[in-house]
């Protein structure tokens, strides 16, 4: 690097000329295109599933909580699925659980962070421990699973959503370029 690029105030390394023909950009091809696409169409859709459960459980939409038993009905989001559908050798910690204030109250700010921030592309590396955590957790609250020895949905889901946040999937139809420049975010880089 020259003298003059080490001196000057005014340009740094990033914005150096020289440093730009020696690492020129490689253009992208069809397939990372593909894969940068369909990996933010994989991120809106798991967002979209832990959102619509958010809302579900809240509005009792008729879905998976029927109408009138949602949370601002009085309902419980976690009494029905803690307390009753849960087998294998933790039931009884997540039947102890079922139906607390505290458990719903973090159930519910981990469904709705976790599909918000998927959505938007935003703390991509927060949002997806927090949703593989919840997604193993789950898993293990329904141990073995009904149609495979060890493997279903939710351990799917939690491996995918560590690709996505290593693919920097929230750039893409997202907003996660944008995320990664606020200073907060340069200076605690686990809120990318």
């Amino acid at each position: 690097m020259s003298k003059a690029v080490l001196d000057s105030s005014t340009t740094t390394r990033r914005h150096d000329p020289e440093r730009l023909q020696r690492f020129p950009t490689i253009p992208e091809d069809r397939s990372s295109r593909a894969v940068r696409y369909l990996s933010a169409a994989a991120r809106l859709s798991l967002g979209w599933i832990f959102l619509w459960a958010f809302l579900d459980k809240v509005f009792g939409w008729g879905r998976a909580t029927a109408a009138g038993k949602g949370w601002i009905d009085g309902g419980s989001p976690t009494a029905g699925f803690l307390g009753n559908a849960t087998a294998g050798p933790f039931k009884g910690v997540y039947g102890a659980i079922a139906g607390a204030g505290w458990a719903d109250a973090l159930f519910m700010l981990g469904l709705l962070g976790i599909g918000a921030a998927l959505m938007l592309g935003v703390a991509m590396r927060v949002a997806s421990a927090a949703g593989a955590l919840l997604l193993v957790l789950m898993w293990t609250a329904v141990l073995p699973p009904e149609t495979n020895p060890f493997m279903d949905d939710h351990l799917v889901y939690a491996l995918f959503l560590g690709v996505l946040c290593l693919t920097h999937a929230g750039r893409t139809l997202g907003l996660g370029r944008r995320w990664e420049q606020l200073a907060l975010v340069r200076r605690f880089p686990a809120l990318a």
